[in-house]
């Protein structure tokens, strides 16, 4: 593991400065796609890009293919999670995927698992920096 990110303090800045990169720029992509964003998805956002982040880290020889299908798979799953809260459960009405093919329950499609994965393209790519950074 990364020893600044090790233990005490210094290890609960790195997470949070993870989160806060991952709400944010998550928050971003979302307002450049769809004009807005909804404040739960800064959370979502952030719980992806920290468990994405630590994937990078502990599996550096991984394959890029295999990193972006787990990728997918984990930001996937969070918006499952995430969807069954605030959509079902809440009945916010944050999105709805009923419309798109291939879709569960409206909260999560085989279409943006393929965008997530082409996502995590440039999020490896930004995780290595940071693990480079960090070391």
């Amino acid at each position: 593991m990364n020893e600044k990110l090790a233990g005490g303090p210094v290890r609960l800045f790195g997470l949070a400065a993870l989160f806060l990169i991952g709400a944010f720029g998550y928050g971003a992509i979302e307002i450049l796609w769809r004009g807005y964003t909804h404040w739960t998805m800064l959370f979502a956002g952030g719980t992806c890009f920290t468990i994405y982040y630590k994937l990078c880290e502990d599996e550096k020889n991984m394959p890029l293919f295999a990193k972006c299908f787990f990728g997918a798979l984990i930001i996937t799953c969070v918006e499952l999670m995430f969807g069954t809260v605030v959509n079902v459960l809440l009945n916010w009405n944050v999105w709805d995927y009923s419309n798109i093919p291939l879709n569960f329950f409206g909260q999560i499609c085989l279409p943006f698992f393929v965008l997530w994965f082409l996502l995590c393209v440039p999020i490896t790519a930004l995780c290595n920096g940071i693990c480079k950074w960090m070391a």
